[in-house]
């Protein structure tokens, strides 16, 4: 994991997601934390990740998520060599 990444600030961030209960609750602290773009931009991540677990191609999920082929390589390099957040994730969520 990213050393750069855990401070103190960090974790309390994450702390305030966790309490979080409900999908209303999270649109309502999301909206007030970014911006309408980055929250697109995560859950496109996230939909791209879900699509590469998949097998679909980079042409699939570009038309399908209008994301660049730069953002599914990325995101492919995280599912590939990252912490396994995605997979952890994706389990859990049965997809």
């Amino acid at each position: 994991m990213n050393k750069n990444l855990h401070t103190e600030a960090v974790d309390t961030l994450f702390e305030a997601v966790l309490c979080l209960k409900t999908k209303e609750e999270c649109y309502t602290f999301f909206e007030d934390l970014a911006t309408v773009n980055e929250i697109l931009s995560l859950s496109q991540r996230f939909e791209v990740a879900t699509m590469l677990r998949e097998k679909k191609t980079y042409q699939e999920i570009a038309g399908k998520t209008g994301a660049s082929t730069a953002t599914i390589s990325r995101v492919n390099r995280s599912l590939v060599y990252g912490n396994e957040g995605y997979e952890m994730v994706l389990k859990r969520m049965g997809k």
